[in-house]
C-alpha cells in the first residue's frame, strides 16, 4: 500500500523512515531537499521583518530565561553524527539556531504545504513546522521547551495566525497540475490508490469527493477548503445501518492498536504507552465511568479524508476541544534514553528516533489538543461511549460540528480535522461485549462508516 509516490521505489536503508500516515516522506531525502530549499531562499534573499506573530514568538524566547535557554541548547544537543549533522546533499546541519528557525518559518507561512520532485523521488511534507522541528522535539531541551505551559500558549497563536493563511484564496495556488501541485499525476494518483484501497474501488477523483472539477482549483477556494473535502455519500455506504449491534468506523484511517482493560491513569510516557483514560477524556467528571476500558485507536493518512462520523446512533451528552501541547515528543524518542515498562533504560542513548513523533500515537492521546465526544448510544448494551479525535503537531485544530443534546443517527457528521489530523480513539466502558475490530498490521485505511466493532449478544 503506497501512501506517497515516492515510498513506491526503492530507498536505500539508510533513508528509509516508516512515519504512521505518511505526514513527512518515507525517504527522509525528499524531507531534507525541501527544507533545504525553504532555507536556501531564506538565505539568498535580502532579510526580511518576521510577520507579528513571530516577532511575539522572539519576544518570548529573548524574554524568559528558561525558554531561552531551550531554544538554544535543543539545537546544540541534536547528536553530531549521521543522519543528523548532515543533509543527503552532505550540507552542515540544516537550521543552525533559534534566529534561523523564526526566518524559516517566516517563509514557510506564505505557502500551504506542496510536493516536492527531487532527483531521487517525489513527496509531500504535510506537516511544514515539523520538518523545522524534527529532530529537536526529541532532544531533552526540546521535550521540555514543547511541554511548557507559555511555548505551547505562543504555539497555539503561532498555528492560528498559520491556520488563517491556510483559509485564504492564496492557499489555494497549489491545487494545480504543476509538479508542486495537489492535482499534479503524481499527487493526484497517490490521493486516489488511498482513497480506492478500502473498498478495492477505481473512482476518480470527482466521484468520490464533492467537488467541481470543470472550475479552477475544483471548485474549492483554499487549502483547507481542499483538505476538508466532503465524500459524496454513495462513496462511503454506513455499514448496516438498521442494525444499533454493529460500529461504524469514524474516521477513515489505519488501525494502530485495540487495548482491553485501559487503567484509568497509567503512565503514557513510557516505551509501552499506555492508555490513561482520565487523561485521554480531559479529566471529564464522565471519564470515572470508562475505568477498565476498551480502545481502539487509528491513525489518519496525510492524503485521507479527515472528517469524523458517528460510530453509533445516539444523544450527544458532552462535546469539548480539550487544549494540550503541539510538538510534544517523548524521551523515549531522543538521546536521554526512556523507559521501559517499571525501569529506566540505559540502552541506545544518544540517538533520536528518526520516525519522530508519529511513532508516540498512544502518547499523544494524553498530552495533545484533542476533540472528546460522550454518546449515549441508542443501544442499551453500548450505553455510554466516547471519542477522541487526536491533533498532532501543526494538525491541532479539531472543529466539533454538534452540540450536547443533539441526537445522532450512526454515521452522520462529528467533526473534523482542519489543516490535516492525527489519529481518533473510541472508548467503550468495562462489561460492554464490543469485538471484532480490524486487526493492528492492515495496510489500507478502514472506510470511514464501514464496520468497525460488533457487539456479541
Amino acid at each position: 500500500m503506497v501512501h506517497q509516490h515516492g515510498d513506491e521505489h526503492d530507498i536505500p536503508q539508510e533513508f528509509y523512515v516508516g512515519r504512521h500516515g505518511a505526514w513527512l516522506p518515507a525517504d527522509h531525502r525528499v524531507q531534507h531537499e525541501w527544507l533545504k530549499t525553504q532555507i536556501e531562499v531564506v538565505d539568498k534573499s535580502p532579510k526580511k521583518e518576521l510577520i507579528p506573530v513571530l516577532q511575539e514568538f522572539k519576544k518570548l524566547i529573548e524574554g524568559n530565561s528558561r525558554i531561552y535557554m531551550y531554544f538554544n541548547q535543543m539545537w546544540e544537543e541534536i547528536p553530531l553524527k549521521k543522519p543528523y549533522n548532515k543533509d543527503p546533499a552532505g550540507m552542515h546541519r540544516q537550521i543552525r539556531d533559534y534566529r534561523h528557525m523564526l526566518a524559516v518559518l517566516n517563509q514557510i507561512f506564505t505557502q500551504a504545504p506542496q510536493w516536492t520532485d527531487a532527483a531521487f523521488g517525489v513527496g509531500m511534507v504535510g506537516v511544514p513546522m515539523v520538518g523545522i522541528f524534527d529532530y529537536v522535539m526529541a532532544t531533552p531541551s526540546g521535550h521540555a521547551a514543547f511541554l511548557d505551559p507559555e511555548v505551547n500558549k505562543m504555539m497555539k497563536k503561532i498555528l492560528n495566525e498559520w491556520g488563517k493563511f491556510l483559509k485564504s484564496p492564496k492557499s489555494a495556488e497549489v491545487l494545480a497540475s504543476h509538479k508542486q501541485g495537489w492535482f499534479s499525476q503524481h499527487a493526484m494518483k497517490d490521493l486516489m490508490d488511498v482513497a480506492n484501497a478500502p473498498l478495492q474501488t477505481a473512482h476518480r477523483f470527482e466521484d468520490m469527493y464533492v467537488c467541481s472539477p470543470t472550475a479552477k482549483h475544483y471548485g474549492y477556494t483554499s487549502w483547507d477548503h481542499f483538505f476538508t473535502r466532503q465524500l459524496r455519500e454513495d462513496a462511503r455506504p454506513v455499514a448496516s445501518p438498521d442494525d444499533d449491534d454493529v460500529v461504524a468506523n469514524a474516521c477513515e484511517s489505519k488501525v494502530y492498536n485495540v487495548a482491553r482493560r485501559a487503567k484509568l491513569r497509567d503512565r503514557f510516557w513510557i516505551k509501552s504507552q499506555p492508555y490513561s483514560v482520565l487523561d485521554m477524556l480531559g479529566h471529564d467528571p464522565l471519564a470515572a465511568q470508562f475505568s477498565d476500558a476498551t480502545v481502539y485507536q487509528a491513525f489518519l493518512s496525510a492524503l485521507s479524508y479527515h472528517r469524523w462520523h458517528a460510530p453509533v446512533s445516539g444523544r450527544i451528552v458532552r462535546a469539548f476541544v480539550k487544549d494540550g501541547t503541539y510538538f510534544s515528543e517523548p524521551l523515549f524518542e531522543g538521546p536521554a534514553g526512556g523507559y521501559s515498562e517499571g525501569e529506566r533504560s540505559g540502552k541506545g542513548g544518544g540517538d533520536i528516533d528518526t520516525r519522530g513523533i508519529s511513532v508516540a500515537q498512544g502518547y499523544l492521546t494524553a498530552l495533545a489538543t484533542r476533540a472528546v465526544i460522550f454518546i449515549q448510544a441508542d443501544n442499551p448494551a453500548i450505553g455510554l461511549m466516547a471519542f477522541v479525535g487526536v491533533g498532532m503537531d501543526e494538525v491541532s485544530t479539531c472543529e466539533i460540528t454538534v452540540s450536547q443534546g443533539m441526537h445522532v443517527t450512526k454515521g452522520d457528521q462529528l467533526g473534523m480535522f482542519h489543516f490535516g489530523g492525527s489519529s481518533h480513539c473510541l472508548l467503550f466502558r468495562a462489561g460492554v461485549p464490543v469485538d471484532g475490530f480490524p486487526s493492528p498490521g492492515r495496510q489500507e485505511n478502514v472506510p470511514v462508516r464501514g464496520k468497525v466493532a460488533v457487539i456479541k449478544k
